[in-house]
């Protein structure tokens, strides 16, 4: 049986394009067209993904011999604002969906407003927060209203490329692991009603890992189980949940994991899992392997995880994930001995696509910054309120901002920050005087106060909403309740707002300037040729980078992230504007590059 599932599997692929499709669900397998089809898919995210790669991604998943591809919808992507969609440039996931139909590869589509994937408030926009009342994954009015009004929109858009209207989209996901959040099946029954409503009238599923079953699954939708690879365990358990029949299938199967800051990076043996692949294969259960490309978090998209138990860890902007395909979309190790998994459970005569060769990586000129300014100049209209006020209440998603006031001098006391998210550094007249770090549950710093008024200032970092767990409505930036001086509380503040949306080059002086706070810094470079690099942040302490315009995400010197993916696609023969954004060494100047990405436990291992 599982060799006639391949078989039809690849044979009718070539055609697919032009010819009308049916997907339906049988006992123990998928029917393609009324023939027993396996998926074979890896995910991978178009927002992680440079929209200008997309095609050459979707090749190498051919190449590996994946005949589908899975992904996420990303409510936050595009929704940033109430009621502003955008679902432009990379934010195009119409697009990306037509381009895997192109390339022959079908889709698996997980367009549920909550999508974990170590993404930002688990893809959830922020602004969820401000509307007094409204609970996330739950029958509460307010956010059934919302999340109505967002699954409409993708619905616009995605709905026609289901299979059964022509398109390449296989299956639609319902919800997304609710069962480790919560039990609430009418719940559930909404999500279903609300996806058919927006045109998702095809095959719907649901997808949880082994102890979260009861919770996640809903009768009438096909159960995927996460995270297992034991055909037998995977059968038993979707027989439990759906009435003892299939088709067997598991919506993340995970061949290595994600990191987050001052850990070592997740490697695991890709031998030990080609043979775990080989095994499910053979069981004739279909998989989607999470993640097959990570690509890059850029920006401020990184997620975090919190729980009561575990401090606050927010996510690198790399995505490796030590998948089989690397952050710049080149094969690795793991991805030959997939492919060869793969191979062995197609028939004789079934050949797989060449593999594209590796991209090429080079390391650009040394880069020197001659012009700077500092957080102290980077002024617009603060914002007043006699207590500090979170990025919510000021209606900024992400960045940092400065919080500004005014205390009696002469002191020696201790500085408390009640409720810091996430990370703050203290200047007392413009000098830093200490960083906070919410990871490391810090959030008092003794000072000793010069004599006469002095200026107070803390510069606060979001790093991350939390994306996963009990937690998703406490998520608040900034300080988020008050600061004491030797326990008194101190009021009257100014909000200076650093979102980094976007970055005016016009603003950095011509010359250096301050070297004693965080300070933004720009430069130029001119290129002959274009190819992929890796901005070696060794040197640096703890930042942001944007080039040409593109905010290629976080470095820290903490690791493992030490390298910062640059990709050929966003660079141009010429000129070049590189801007970075130094918290810690402001003194910094010279940057460097690589032909390599470098992912350790602790800076300088």
């Amino acid at each position: 049986m599982i060799k006639v599932i391949l078989i039809t599997c690849f044979a009718s692929f070539g055609a697919f394009a032009q010819v009308k499709h049916t997907f339906k669900l049988a006992d123990s397998v998928f029917l393609l067209d009324n023939k027993p089809f396996q998926i074979i898919s890896g995910e991978m995210h178009y927002p992680r993904i440079p929209r200008e790669a997309w095609r050459d991604r979707m090749k190498m998943a051919k190449a590996m011999g994946l005949n589908t591809i899975g992904t996420y919808v990303f409510w936050n992507v595009h929704e940033p604002q109430k009621d502003q969609f955008d679902f432009s440039g990379n934010n195009d996931i119409a697009e990306f969906v037509r381009i895997a139909k192109e390339e022959g590869l079908w889709v698996l589509l997980r367009p549920s407003p909550y999508v974990c994937a170590e993404w930002e408030f688990g893809g959830y926009p922020f602004w969820l927060q401000n509307i007094k009342g409204l609970q996330v994954r739950s029958k509460e009015a307010q956010y059934l209203k919302e999340y109505k009004e967002y699954i409409t929109e993708i619905g616009k858009r995605l709905a026609p490329l289901q299979i059964n209207h022509g398109g390449n989209i296989l299956m639609v996901q319902v919800e997304n692991e609710y069962g480790s959040y919560g039990n609430d099946k009418e719940y559930l029954k909404i999500n279903e009603q609300l996806f058919k409503d927006a045109g998702f009238d095809g095959v719907l599923s649901t997808c949880d890992p082994v102890p979260a079953l009861d919770g996640g699954h809903l009768a009438g939708l096909l159960p995927g189980v996460n995270g297992i690879d034991n055909p037998a365990q995977i059968r038993t358990l979707i027989n439990k949940y759906n009435n003892g029949t299939g088709p067997y299938f598991v919506p993340e199967w995970y061949p290595a994991w994600f990191d987050w800051w001052g850990t070592k990076h997740h490697q695991v043996d890709p031998k030990t899992y080609a043979n775990k692949l080989d095994t499910v294969l053979k069981g004739g259960v279909s998989i989607n392997m999470y993640m097959f490309h990570g690509g890059t978090t850029r920006g401020f998209m990184n997620g975090a995880n919190y729980n009561d138990s575990t401090a606050y860890e927010p996510q690198i902007s790399s995505y490796d994930y030590d998948a089989p395909l690397d952050e710049a979309g080149n094969a690795t190790t793991k991805f030959m001995l997939f492919r060869e998994a793969i191979k062995k459970n197609l028939p004789a005569n079934q050949t797989l696509p060449e593999v594209p060769a590796a991209k090429p990586a080079a390391a650009l000129p040394v880069i020197t910054f001659t012009k700077s300014t500092d957080i102290f100049n980077l002024v617009g209209k603060p914002k007043l309120s006699e207590k500090p006020l979170t990025f919510e209440a000021l209606n900024q998603p992400y960045g940092f901002v400065r919080y500004s006031s005014t205390i009696k001098g002469g002191r020696k006391g201790v500085i408390k920050i009640n409720e810091l998210r996430d990370y703050g550094l203290v200047y007392i007249n413009k000098k830093l005087a200490g960083v906070l770090d919410r990871r490391l549950y810090q959030d008092s710093l003794m000072v000793n106060l010069p004599a006469g008024n002095v200026q107070l200032d803390i510069l606060v970092e979001n790093m991350g909403r939390i994306n996963f767990g009990p937690y998703l409505l406490k998520n608040n930036k900034g300080i988020t309740k008050n600061v004491t001086f030797n326990g008194k509380e101190i009021k009257s503040w100014k909000m200076y707002p650093l979102p980094f949306d976007k970055i005016d080059t016009q603003k950095i002086p011509a010359k250096v300037t301050s070297q004693s706070a965080a300070v933004l810094k720009s430069a130029s470079f001119n290129l002959t040729k274009v190819a992929d690099t890796y901005l070696d942040m060794r040197q640096w302490g703890k930042g942001l980078v944007w080039v040409n315009g593109h905010n290629l995400g976080k470095y820290w010197g903490i690791g493992p992230q030490q390298t910062i993916y640059l990709p050929a696609e966003w660079l141009k023969k010429g000129k070049n504007e590189i801007v970075v954004f130094e918290l810690l060494k402001p003194k910094q100047n010279i940057l460097t590059s690589l032909d390599k990405a470098i992912l350790n436990e602790l800076k300088g291992k």
